[in-house]
């Protein structure tokens, strides 16, 4: 056998079981990458690597050729050094407006978390065209799913619903993939906006579904405190779940909560009021 064609979960490991085939060292083969891996996006669409591993053949010795004697070297040409090129002048930085861009650039890369009792839907417009649908209908595509969408707008807001038999896929664990729609959504709008607009991706109801979980959590575990009288840690959490579970307690007469960690670990703690 010449050569073995291999599929693996990475290029190594189709390459080791191209040589089991061949029985060869690789030394002894030249390998070709055919396919490469991909994780694909957010877990979907992954594919394995292909490589095509071929026995090295022997090489033909060839004759060598006559050593040609050097021709006699010319007198260098004395070259007149050019002059440097004067350098243009800068114009000075305008510092404020650096600084002013740095911020508004700072503001948009934050992931957006809006509580729901915020948002008034209602009060929006629906839209049959804008640029967020555009985005998610093109993201959701390559990912292979299929949704149906609809968008509501207002004056520094918009807001999106996805619907349909892949919605489980496209909210993910915990909501974790929907929030990195959103957060990828937030950047596109927000891309060439002179004002920050928020941007709210939903899909079959998930956030208040959500909403009323980490509520129903918060309470569960504050009178767990009350009885055993030691602190909970929840698990990290994003920004928006945090507040959930900060407001839910924050009436609560023997009960206080606090965040502790750096993002995108940061959690909660509930502990009894000293």
């Amino acid at each position: 056998m010449e050569y073995s064609e291999k599929w693996g979960s990475d290029i190594d490991e189709a390459v080791e079981l191209a040589l089991k085939d061949l029985k060869l060292t690789r030394e002894e083969v030249e390998i070709t990458v055919l396919e490469q891996p991909s994780r694909g996006f957010f877990g979907v669409g992954k594919k394995l690597a292909k490589v095509r591993v071929e026995r090295i053949k022997p090489a033909v010795e060839e004759k060598p050729e006559p050593v040609k004697k050097p021709e006699p070297a010319k007198k260098a040409e004395t070259v007149k050094k050019a002059e440097p090129a004067a350098k243009p002048e800068r114009k000075p930085r305008n510092k404020k407006s650096s600084d002013n861009r740095n911020k508004k650039n700072k503001a948009k890369a934050k992931t957006v978390n809006i509580a729901l009792d915020d948002v008034d839907i209602d009060s929006l417009q629906t839209v049959e065209e804008h640029e967020a649908l555009t985005f998610l209908k093109d993201i959701t595509e390559k990912m292979g799913l299929s949704l149906d969408f609809s968008a509501k707008v207002g004056e520094d807001l918009v807001y999106l619903e996805m619907s349909g038999q892949d919605s489980r896929t496209v909210i993910g664990k915990r909501g974790q993939t929907l929030d990195a729609i959103q957060y990828l959504t937030s950047l596109v709008v927000n891309k060439d906006s002179e004002k920050y607009i928020k941007v709210v991706v939903d899909a079959e109801n998930y956030r208040a579904k959500r909403q009323r979980t980490l509520e129903q959590l918060a309470n569960r575990l504050a009178a767990k405190v009350i009885k055993t009288k030691k602190q909970v840690r929840l698990e990290p959490m994003n920004p928006y779940e945090r507040k959930v579970i900060h407001a839910t307690l924050q009436k609560n007469p023997d009960i206080t909560t606090r965040s502790e960690g750096e993002e995108p670990y940061r959690r909660v703690v509930i502990e009894l009021k000293k």
